[in-house]
This record gives C-alpha cells, structure tokens and sequence, in this order.
C-alpha cells in the first residue's frame, strides 16, 4: 500500500490560490470568448462528425486558480460529469443542475473506470494509481517502479482486459531529488495486478493517453513536443517499439499544446493544440478546429446517454458541444 504525504507550505499556498469563483454561464468575460468561439474545417470529412454550426457552450467559466480543470469523467448511471477543479478538489457538474463539490482529490488529474465501473484516478499529490471501491475505500494500485516513486501520475486509460496503462510525467514547480527518477514513463499493470511494466521512457512530458477503437494502437502524445506518438500494442499488452511514430502535430503558433486526449468509435482522435481542440483521423489527418475561446484545451471527455456529448475543459473553464459519433464508452458497474 501506498504511504500518505503531509501537505507542505507550497502545497497549502498552491492550494489557497487555487480557490477560485465558479461563473455559470453570462457575464462580459463569457461574451468575449463567445465571440471568438467557432468550429473550423480543415477536411470535408468533418461534416461526418459534426456541423460547423454547432454552439460550443460554456458551462462554468472564471474558475480561477493554480491548475487547470481537468480529469472529466461522464459516470453514465449517475448521469453527470466528475471533474478536478483550479481548487484541486474533486466536482460534479449534473446537466441542468449547479456544480457541485464532491471531494478532496488527492490532486487527482486523470480519471477513469475499471472494467468493474470503479472510479481509477492518477492522484499528482500522493504520486500514486488508486481505485476506489464501492464502500467508498481507496486501494492504491501503484506508487513505485523499482523501489522510487513515481513523479506525478498524469492521465490514464483502461483496455477491455483489465490492464491499466497511465503517464507519469515530472510536473511539479520545483526539481526533482536525488531519490526521485531520472525520466518519465507510460506505465502498464497488468490486469491481475502482480506485474507493472515500464512501457516507454523517451518522452519529455508524456501526458494524455488512449487507445483506437479496437485496442491495437496506444497513442501517447507529449506536451514538450507538442505532438501524438502512436504505437501498435503487442498480444501480451506490451508496446511494439519499432512502431513508434508520430501520429500528429499539433504545434503552431498560437497558444495551447496535447494534453488530455480521446477517441471516438470510428477512430477519430480528439486532442488539444496550437488554438483550440483538434478532431483528427485514424491516420492523423486534421479535419477540423474547436476554437473555444480559451488558451489551452487541457482535457476531453465523450459522455450523455448515447456518448455524443464532447466535455472539455481549459485553464479556466469546463464546456462542451455535440458530435455525431459516440466516443468510446467508459466502463459502468456491471449489473450482477
């Protein structure tokens, strides 16, 4: 089992000015992103997947803070969105509902569900894998490779046979020890839990992470270089290396890079870049733009009843609009 960390004078001062205002819709800084809002397209192809025309919505806007919103996670039988606040605290955003509070989050960034519909998070502050059960009690999946922990567990994602794959990129303002590790790695657990295999360590600043719709590509894109890694999964849910390329780039001039990433059920890539949110190909081709109005886009999550609903959240902000293809579905509890 993991060991709890006390929380030091950075972490309490991070924390203080994390504790931001929660804006629902309207205002003067609302109307000025909404100005700039628009859906691009790059291809034709796009209008398979969604009409320019479509509102892009601000759900909550001036979440002021040290961190970004992020973590999204559509829990399809509660009907209602989870996500990590600029306050590093855990909320719920139900549609037609006001935001909500949850919990502490342990500063937990990316969230999932294992194939029992438990709640799998990437919690920055304790530098762990943790799973929570259904009583409410946390069981820590992971917190070292080889005797060192890791650095801040990042974004994570779930295959179809139990396997956990994570990043664990070094983010924390200050550098890193003597006891800490000398790279950042994408991690893999296997679904009895008793092996965790260090997948690639090359990356600068690996961060989001998902695989195709039929599990046979892992991408894996990195912040520092601004672009995808995609590589093929072996039958043993190891990465083929010698498939290693770069999926896409998504590098530019204007604000923002990777960072949370998704996939819908036609292959489609849905990630963060240079001026908004990019939909991609299975090949990587650019087809189209969310510009959002915002200066990043830091995460992306597919959720409502039928998985056509694309949250996204930015430095400040949590929004959406619609799609016409489902995104790949997160696991629910299975009914017994």
């Amino acid at each position: 089992m993991g060991t709890e960390h006390g929380l030091t004078r950075r972490h309490m001062l991070a924390m203080s000015a994390a504790a931001g205002s929660f804006v629902i819709g309207g205002g003067y800084r609302d109307a000025v992103a909404q100005a700039g809002k628009r859906i691009e397209r790059l291809d034709p192809a796009l209008d398979q997947i969604i009409d320019i025309s479509e509102p892009i919505v601000d759900i909550a806007t001036n979440l002021g803070g040290t961190a970004n919103v992020e973590g999204p996670l559509w829990w399809k039988e509660g009907g209602y969105l989870l996500f990590r606040g600029t306050d590093q605290r855990r909320w719920k955003y139900t549609p037609g509902q006001p935001i909500a509070p949850v919990k502490d989050s342990n500063w937990a960034n990316g969230l999932t569900r294992d194939m029992q519909g438990r709640l799998v998070a990437c919690e920055a502050l304790t530098r762990r894998i943790t799973r929570e059960e259904a009583d409410g009690s946390i069981t820590v999946l992971a917190s070292t490779f080889k005797g060192q922990r890791f650095n801040r567990p990042n974004d994570i994602v779930v295959k179809s046979d139990g396997a956990i794959y994570f990043t664990d990129p070094w983010t924390a303002a200050e550098a890193p020890g003597e006891t800490d590790m000398t790279y950042c790695g994408v991690y893999r657990i296997s679904p009895n839990r008793d092996t965790l295999t260090l997948l690639v360590d090359d990356f600068l600043r690996p961060n989001g992470i998902a695989f195709s719709p039929d599990e046979s590509v892992l991408y894996i894109n990195c912040s520092a270089r601004r672009h995808i890694r995609a590589f093929n999964v072996a039958p043993n849910g190891t990465l083929l290396r010698q498939t290693d390329r770069v999926f896409a780039d998504l590098s530019g001039a204007e604000s923002g890079g990777p960072d949370g990433m998704k996939v819908d059920n036609a292959g489609n890539v849905y990630c963060g870049g240079s001026g908004g949110l990019y939909i991609m190909d299975a090949k990587g081709k650019r087809l189209g733009r969310i510009v959002h109005g915002f200066n990043n886009t830091a995460n992306v999550a597919f959720g409502g009843d039928d998985w056509k609903t694309v949250y996204f959240t930015t430095r400040t902000s949590l929004g959406s609009f619609k799609v016409k293809i489902a995104g790949v579905p997160v696991p629910v509890v299975k009914k017994s």
